[in-house]
This record gives C-alpha cells, structure tokens and sequence, in this order.
C-alpha cells in the first residue's frame, strides 16, 4: 500500500488472485478506482512525489505506470524475467527502482511528461 503525498489517496494492490490496483478516498473510505491492466497478482504499488503517476509492479514480471487521477495506463516497461516484488519512486519523481525475483533491481529514468 501507499499512500499520496497529501495523504488522501490510498493506493493498494490486489492480493492474492485479484490482478487489480485500487485508489480509495481516505476520509471516506470509499474505493475511487480499480485499475486493471495486470495478467497476474500485484504485489507493490507507489505513488510518485506529486501523487500524480502511481507504479505497480506483478507476478506478471512488469511495472505499469498509470494517470493515478483518471486511472488509465499510461505505460508498461517490461525487463524482469521474474516477479515484481516492489516498485519506488526516486524522491525528485524522474526515476523509479522495481525488485524482481529474478534478483535485480531495474532502475527506470522516466520522461518528466510521465510524472507531471
């Protein structure tokens, strides 16, 4: 799970047999979004500095990247031969770390168009 910068967003993965991501109002508790584009269980998520692009990574071996306000996909990047365990932001936004079973870490520079 995480949290946006202002602390009103909630972002979580799926779980176990659910392929999707969900945005939820934290005042009221209520689900905003499910995002769907994953092939298999989603076990990271991260909200980028500006709380405007969210990352998952999955079992499906990719990091999506999504418009965490509309909740379209914006981008898939493909590398790891194995499951995606966890996904972060750098602090400034421009990049993001994803962890695979496959034992790497990929860092992933992204385009400023992508985060604003």
């Amino acid at each position: 799970m995480a949290f946006s910068p202002d602390g009103n967003t909630l972002a979580s993965a799926g779980g176990w047999d659910d392929f999707t991501v969900r945005l939820w109002d934290v005042a009221t508790r209520q689900q905003l979004k499910t995002l769907i584009g994953h092939t298999d269980d989603v076990n990271s998520v991260s909200l980028s500095p500006d709380g405007n692009t969210l990352a998952s990574g999955s079992d499906d071996d990719t990091v999506r990247l999504w418009d965490a306000t509309t909740g379209r996909e914006i981008l898939t990047l493909t590398g790891h031969t194995d499951d995606v365990n966890s996904v972060s932001f750098s602090p400034d936004g421009n990049m993001l770390a994803s962890g695979s079973g496959d034992g790497t870490v990929l860092l992933w520079e992204l385009a400023p168009t992508l985060v604003e």
